[in-house]
């Protein structure tokens, strides 16, 4: 398979991939990823939560949730100097792109709106790809976004249309292909992935993964996200998703999305160097990093630490030149 660019995919076809022998998947997967990127460049990301908690969505992973009696704390939105430091500090530490989250269930147009605005044209200014995941969002305010900056939105589907409903029943599978289309149709990089480790069975991954691929436009970024356990949430005793299941998400991902950027994402912390380096080999090129070695509200690799793989490695961060504008998770 030489990775063409395919919007085709038929889940049997996606399923035959998944299902392939481990050393194989990653053999052919590595092979795509070098016909369509540089295997030693990783882009690094910052993601901040410039709003934390309160949000009135049920996730039944997600301890932002005001329903679920967790540790993290509800903070209002930062101010926009605030942001602006951190963007320039991530930018110091190597990353090209920097992600704006707010814990809100859909964008309102309303003053904070209008300082996300801000922050994106300050960001963009910096010369970073500027990123956003701030809940649904309608064609006009993604217009907005766009003409702001705004290279790329984060809204991932999280689980298959089947079983979206065992995880979240506050928002529909359907308002999420809403907003991806909204964000399409503003001209607008689309960032879309999911979470293993939430009680799906293969099959709902590999249906997750047809969503993805058969758009008209790929994803330009897919997010493989492992299940953060958070305490006082409904999924809080799940079990730790397997290296494997990982790498094999990772793997086919790369074979049937062979241009997207395939970001590890959340699930880091709980992974060795060595099955990080199973996960780079398998076709991820972007790894998320977050201030005070937090993911959000989850933890994560501290930036020193993951510098330290790269050497280990030979890996070293994507350096995006003349950008002017971001593309989980």
């Amino acid at each position: 398979m030489n990775g063409q660019i395919r919007n085709d995919w038929s889940r049997e076809e996606i399923q035959a991939i998944y299902d392939k022998p481990l050393l194989e998947l990653v053999y052919e997967a590595a092979t795509v990823h070098r016909n369509w990127h540089k295997p030693s460049e990783i882009q690094v990301c910052t993601l901040l939560s410039v709003k934390t908690g309160g949000c009135p969505e049920d996730c039944s992973y997600c301890g932002q949730a005001a329903r679920y009696h967790t540790d993290i704390k509800v903070q209002a939105l930062l101010p926009t100097e605030k942001v602006l430091e951190h963007a320039q500090k991530a930018k110091d530490g190597g990353s090209s792109r920097f992600c704006m989250a707010a814990a809100w269930r859909e964008v309102r147009d309303n003053k904070d709106f209008d300082r996300v605005i801000e922050m994106v044209k300050g960001v963009n200014d910096l010369g970073l790809e500027v990123c956003c995941t701030l809940g649904m969002l309608t064609e006009e305010q993604a217009i907005r976004l766009q003409e702001a900056g705004l290279y790329a939105y984060n809204h991932n589907l999280d689980t298959s249309e089947s079983y979206y409903d065992e995880i979240i029943s506050t928002r529909k599978f359907d308002q999420r292909l809403d907003t991806i289309n909204n964000v399409r149709k503003a001209g607008i990089t689309v960032c879309s992935g999911g979470i293993i480790g939430l009680g799906e069975t293969p099959a709902d991954r590999v249906s997750m993964l047809a969503t993805l691929a058969t758009m008209p436009v790929h994803p330009e970024s897919v997010p493989v996200n492992a299940l953060a356990r958070v305490k006082g949430t409904p999924l809080e005793n799940n079990p730790k998703v397997p290296l494997w299941d990982m790498v094999r998400m990772i793997a086919t991902a790369r074979i049937i999305m062979p241009a997207a950027v395939v970001r590890l994402s959340a699930g880091r912390i709980e992974m060795t160097e060595e099955e990080q380096a199973w996960c780079f080999m398998a076709g991820a090129n972007s790894i998320f990093t977050g201030e005070r070695e937090t993911l959000l509200v989850t933890p994560n690799p501290g930036l020193s630490e993951d510098m330290q793989m790269f050497q280990n490695l030979g890996l070293k961060p994507l350096v995006k030149e003349n950008k002017s504008a971001c593309s989980v998770v």
